[in-house]
């Protein structure tokens, strides 16, 4: 049962310690997408992707207003396209133009998807995929892409590093306009997690579902104020158990607006994942 002073000390946690939710991250499956003609795919995941994600922006919305609770970002993440496209002639650009025009229909912030994982190698539509990224990335407001090269058990890919070093360069000149803007929205991923809610190596896992609500939460200025209140002559349990029961605090919030968007949405509710990661708001990171 919540009490009074937990209420209180959530409001704490929002007004003064930057709590928010970084993003609802709507994950959809474009698995029964597939076609052979890349128009028509594209096509295809145009119409999935607007079509489960109607309400996302709306959902998110209101949920910020009946809760109180700032909601920085609403998102989507799609099945790696590398895996989706495999199949289909031409070039992967039509699919990342499809998924931008996706974006601007639905309001979303960012989509995440244009991905691969050539961690052991590469297919001949890993290639042609990774080929596209400069472009892609370079034609695209709110499309991320990342690519994964690496893994503890597989080992490292060496052609692939020394491709996305050229992918990088390539990205950065193609978008030195906008100060290589296209290299922000491009992560290169060692033991990348099978399922990431978090922009811009965000995409939709083989192993989940149809269509999933996750939530990403932002507890830095939380987790940093709760360290701060503790003697500095604690030992190393007690930080160890400060920091356990002030991530179920936050967790908690973010499981509260899954939930909800979740139920409302009518779709899965997949994961909630705490983020330490600093933004730039002042005292929202644990270094200070």
């Amino acid at each position: 049962m919540i009490n009074t002073y937990e209420i209180l000390e959530t409001i704490k946690m929002i007004s003064s310690e930057s709590l928010d939710i970084r993003t609802i991250t709507m994950g959809i499956s474009l698995r029964d997408c597939a076609h052979s003609d890349m128009d028509e795919l594209a096509k295809r995941i145009y119409d999935k992707i607007t079509r489960k994600a109607e309400k996302l922006v709306k959902t998110g919305e209101d949920i910020e207003k009946e809760y109180g609770i700032p909601i920085t970002n609403k998102r989507i993440s799609v099945t790696p396209i590398s895996i989706i496209g495999e199949g289909a002639d031409g070039n992967y650009l039509k699919i990342a133009k499809a998924m931008d025009r996706a974006t601007e229909t639905t309001g979303v912030d960012f989509i995440g998807g244009y991905s691969a994982l050539i961690h052991k190698g590469y297919t001949d539509g890993d290639k042609r995929f990774v080929d596209s990224i400069p472009q892609a990335l370079s034609e695209t407001k709110r499309v991320c892409a990342s690519v994964n090269i690496a893994t503890t058990k597989a080992g490292i890919n060496m052609d692939a590093v020394a491709q996305m070093g050229r992918v990088i360069k390539k990205t950065a000149e193609l978008t030195a306009k906008d100060s290589g803007i296209g290299c922000a929205r491009l992560v290169v991923f060692c033991n990348a997690p099978e399922d990431n809610p978090f922009m811009a190596g965000a995409f939709h896992g083989i192993g989940e579902p149809e269509c999933v609500i996750n939530v990403g939460v932002s507890g830095p200025g939380v987790m940093h104020n709760a360290l701060k209140n503790i003697s500095a002559e604690a030992d190393f349990s007690e930080v160890a158990e400060t920091i356990k029961k002030t991530a179920f605090k936050i967790t908690r919030v973010g499981q509260l607006v899954a939930t909800e968007a979740s139920k409302r949405l009518g779709v899965a509710f997949g994961i909630v994942d705490l983020s330490l990661a600093p933004t730039p708001a002042i005292g929202d990171s644990i270094a200070n």
